[in-house]
């Protein structure tokens, strides 16, 4: 799958390679210290947030928990009405 930005789509596949490596040959053998990657991580994040806000996305908006919470099964309002 494709970013959301097409900016950090080579980002993001640099990230999922990382991960997969460090998921496949240090998570499943117990190492859960997942600092490996954690550089790409930060680098791709912020391009995504970039994006977002070119989007008008609100990042607040997406980062907030809402499961466990009375929220959870709650419909969003609709922005504009």
């Amino acid at each position: 799958m494709n970013s959301i930005g097409t900016a950090c789509n080579d980002l993001k596949k640099e990230y999922d390679t990382c991960f997969n490596t460090w998921f496949a040959e240090h998570f499943l053998k117990g190492n859960s210290d997942d600092s490996m990657c954690a550089p790409m991580l930060k680098i791709y994040k912020e391009c995504v947030k970039k994006a977002m806000k070119e989007r008008q996305i609100d990042v607040k908006e997406v980062e907030k928990d809402i499961l466990g919470t009375e929220n959870e099964r709650k419909i969003p309002e609709q922005q504009g009405r």
